[in-house]
């Protein structure tokens, strides 16, 4: 047993002897390491990127409805161009095109507010007004001159409504105001006239069933002149008489309640005639997909040529598109006066420069 502790005992010296000796820390300045730049870790070229969806836009709901079928009447062009060039959306709005089957019915809606903005003429604006007494307003006048003319087949000899005298004259439905100051205008008798209703076929022009046809200036003549007829037209600004054409027009309860609405609307179709204006092809092309293949593209290029000529004023090249003045609606007012016709003593209200205004603000 000694000899085994003994054995022991020598072991553990050796360890002893064998382990490295302890060292006293000895103080020293510190030395300063630069740290190594990040380095960046390119992503797989195959990993997909993951963007977070954009919130989505919520469109406000309107309705425009156009007073006829579709064709290229400006302001029907200005809207359909705005919707496919997404003017609207861009305006925050999502515009429903609905088409009127007629009797007034966009005038009705109007007034009900079930549309928000339709077209109609000028003259029939102040008469409707007066009486039934809907409450229309225009927010822009786009036909800075009316849309009627009168025409006779150049080979007839009539070269002026002085020698409208001893023929038959045609009006649609009832006569117009502005035929009776044409004709007193021009200092013929409209006693020695016969007036006739003569519907809308054009072809009894040129079939010697009347001598004088009323057409609108932007439809018949290019229809009679395909016939192969040439013609004379008469239109009455010609002769001095205050005429206007179609407008934009929204109800009073609306211009109160939605002005913003009306304002972005009023935008975005303004944007859609200027386009119009300087792409007039594609624009024909956009209004086709309302009207059908089986229309006649270049009559209704003809339609919106004509059309784009007459909303242009000097007013309107100060202005800009669509604008009126007290001055424009009071001498048609007069005029409607003069013929008999009813309209209310204070046309202030008839249209408004408000949304105009707020439109060309932004």
């Amino acid at each position: 047993m000694c000899k085994n502790f003994c054995l022991l005992v020598i072991i553990v010296f050796a360890l002893v002897a064998c382990s490295p000796a302890a060292v006293t820390p000895v103080a020293t300045e510190p030395v300063s390491t630069p740290m190594a730049e990040p380095t960046a870790v390119e992503p797989s070229p195959t990993a997909a990127v993951v963007e977070p969806s954009p919130a989505p836009v919520e469109l406000l709901p309107m309705t425009f409805m156009a007073g006829y079928k579709p064709q290229a009447n400006l302001p029907f062009v200005g809207v359909y161009v705005a919707k496919a060039k997404g003017f609207f959306e861009e305006e925050g709005l999502d515009v429903t095109v609905e088409h009127s089957a007629g009797q007034g019915q966009h005038l009705q809606l109007l007034s009900a507010g079930t549309i928000q903005v339709t077209n109609q003429d000028a003259a029939v604006l102040l008469q409707r007004r007066a009486d039934p007494g809907l409450p229309l307003v225009a927010i822009a006048l786009l036909g800075q001159k009316g849309q009627q003319a009168y025409a006779a087949l150049k080979s007839s000899g009539i070269e002026s409504p002085k020698d409208w005298e001893g023929h038959t004259v045609g009006y649609k439905g009832t006569p117009p105001p502005d035929l009776f100051a044409l004709i007193s205008a021009a200092g013929a008798d409209k006693d020695k006239i016969e007036l006739v209703n003569v519907g809308f076929d054009p072809r009894l022009l040129t079939e010697g069933k009347v001598d004088v046809y009323p057409v609108f200036k932007s439809n018949e003549p290019y229809m009679i002149r395909s016939w192969g007829y040439d013609l004379n037209l008469w239109a009455a600004e010609d002769f001095g008489v205050p005429s206007l054409g179609l407008t934009y027009v929204t109800s009073e309860e609306i211009l109160e309640t939605q002005p913003e609405l009306l304002t972005r609307f009023l935008r975005g179709a303004l944007r859609g005639i200027q386009y119009a204006s300087e792409h007039p092809d594609e624009a024909i092309e956009i209004t086709l997909t309302y009207t059908g293949p089986e229309t006649d593209p270049a009559h209704m290029r003809f339609m919106l040529d004509a059309e784009l000529k007459d909303a242009q004023s000097n007013l309107t090249a100060e202005k800009g598109w669509g604008w009126q003045t007290q001055e424009q609606w009071q001498a048609l007012a007069d005029m409607l006066k003069a013929e008999g016709l009813p309209v209310e003593d204070d046309i202030s209200s008839a249209f408004t420069t408000q949304i105009l205004e707020a439109a060309r603000d932004k």
